[in-house]
């Protein structure tokens, strides 16, 4: 099962949970110049050009998260990626998945910006840039 939590419930969880793992599922473009919490763990779900699958995913995400059944948070701009992230670790046997809605930079406003209604940022939890 794939447990959905806002920003500020996900920091809770990797605060006081030390097994926790943060994986970043943006590009690498996103994670480094659009920003990123300062724990986050970088594997791609879909990278540049083309945004194509990375086929690796589980594999890669096993290096930084060998214990399947500790909490891995999903991140990436708006909460969408990140739950197809979630469904190939759950199939691959991870047992305590978290999707962070609204991700980092959160979704549109009226004027299609992101940022000013949700997401990582908006909440104002800590975040830097690479």
């Amino acid at each position: 099962m794939i447990e959905n939590l806002d920003p500020k419930q996900s920091w809770a969880v990797l605060q006081t949970n030390p097994a926790a793992v943060l994986i970043d599922v943006r590009t690498a473009i996103e994670h480094s110049f659009v920003g990123h919490p300062p724990q986050a763990v970088h594997v791609a779900w879909k990278e540049f050009p083309g945004m194509q699958l990375n086929t690796g995913f589980v594999e890669q995400v096993q290096q930084h998260a060998p214990n399947k059944a500790a909490p891995i948070l999903l991140l990436c701009r708006s909460g969408q990626r990140s739950v197809d992230a979630a469904k190939a670790l759950e199939a691959a046997g991870y047992e305590h998945l978290i999707n962070i809605l609204e991700g980092f930079e959160g979704p549109l406003d009226e004027n299609k910006h992101r940022g000013n209604t949700g997401g990582w940022r908006f909440h104002g939890l800590p975040w830097q840039q690479s």
